[in-house]
């Protein structure tokens, strides 16, 4: 059987170039920040992977693991809370961006693989003017990515104290439930609210912006507002807004894009008695929404019986950036690789070429062609 486990994916061709590319405008754009990079592994112990957060959903679908010494193992389902065991003896603040592939042991549905790549960036010792500056470093390389999107902001501290108006008990089931009313309808939330009695609330959380001024939480959602428009990061209050994990205890935020489900969601934490903020983001979601295509042009160096000048060039074009390949010999099998490839150009170099010192471009989308130099050509490609 040579099939992929269901919810799992091969990626190849245009799919795999645009994936690196994805990852190469995130670290980027991580890195001007100034996060620093940071590697953890895939399979942890099951407790320490669990950590005080045995309730929440993505907790309860881990991939568990057992290894020949009988010890009790999973599979990472996010990248978060590695950060309790990272973050040891580091100078505050520590900036680490993270981008590795987690597992869920969960139904396949929609645009949900059990195996997704994540791309995490948080800030432990962090203030209000951090969460600001992580807001604009997401809207920067959306931005750049081409997405189309909506950043949803709320705070914790919020739905804790209209809960406690309620005399809820049981906050953070409440909170859990409240937090599928993107998924489920009004009615069907309301009814599972119903076992904890706190059906009333849903009403309050359709209400508009300024009824919640009235709750003194409310002021940090208008501090870090006021933060994110002197960076020019247009939010959008949504006082439904959760997010599933039970660890936040402040800012929470998600961005919507023209898929259903989330593209990128974070907030903030405590980890070691440590005040932090941070987000997580999959390479899978990121590329259905994105409409960026690699700009690069590629080449295909054809070599007809002229190994050595054909080697020549395509290395001096490689020292100036281009993307070159060599074919050797077979012209007509090489023409039909470069049409399956989508390369854009293809520069012919046999012994007529090398004996009058000219080499033919074609350019594969118009079919037209030139004789050039070789200084002419490496000029060409130097712009």
């Amino acid at each position: 059987m040579e099939e992929t486990v269901k919810g799992f994916k091969d990626f190849t061709g245009e799919e795999a170039v645009k994936r690196a590319a994805i990852k190469k405008i995130l670290v980027d754009t991580f890195e001007k920040y100034g996060f620093e990079p940071a590697e953890a592994p895939i399979i942890e112990f099951e407790e320490f992977v669990k950590g005080d957060n045995k309730e929440d959903e993505a907790v309860s679908n881990i991939f568990k693991l057992e290894d020949k010494g009988k010890r009790k193992l999973a599979l990472r389902y996010e990248l978060t809370f590695q950060l309790k065991r990272l973050m040891k003896n580091k100078k505050l603040p520590y900036k680490r961006y993270q981008i590795g592939e987690v597992f869920r042991d969960e139904p396949v549905q929609g645009n949900r693989l059990r195996q997704f790549t994540s791309c995490d960036a948080d800030i432990v010792g962090a203030n209000i003017q951090d969460e600001a500056e992580i807001l604009s470093m997401v809207k920067e390389f959306l931005e750049e990515l081409k997405i189309k999107f909506t950043i949803y902001i709320n705070n914790r501290k919020l739905m804790n104290e209209i809960l406690d108006e309620f005399k809820i008990k049981e906050k953070d089931k409440v909170i859990r439930e409240i937090d599928k009313l993107d998924k489920l309808s009004a009615q069907e939330v309301q009814q599972n609210l119903k076992k904890f009695g706190a059906e009333k609330v849903i009403d309050i959380f359709k209400k508009e912006k300024k009824y919640f001024e009235k709750y003194k939480s409310y002021e940090e959602i208008k501090e870090l507002k006021k933060y994110c428009k002197i960076y020019g990061v247009n939010v959008v209050f949504l006082p439904s807004l959760a997010r599933g994990l039970s660890y936040y205890n402040g800012t929470v935020f998600e961005v919507k894009s023209d898929i259903k489900e989330t593209i990128l969601g974070g907030g903030r934490y405590v980890f070691n008695g440590i005040q932090s903020i941070g987000f997580g983001v999959s390479i899978e979601r990121l590329e259905i929404v994105s409409k960026i295509k690699p700009e690069k042009e590629k080449t295909l160096i054809i070599s007809i019986n002229e190994d050595k000048k054909a080697i020549s060039i395509s290395q001096k074009l490689r020292e100036q950036g281009n993307k070159v390949e060599i074919f050797y010999n077979k012209v007509s099998k090489a023409l039909d690789y470069a049409n399956s490839k989508g390369i854009d150009k293809v520069i012919f170099i046999g012994r007529d070429e090398v004996k009058k010192g000219k080499f033919k471009i074609r350019d594969m989308k118009s079919g037209r062609e030139k004789l050039v130099s070789e200084s002419e050509l490496m000029k060409e490609y130097g712009k």
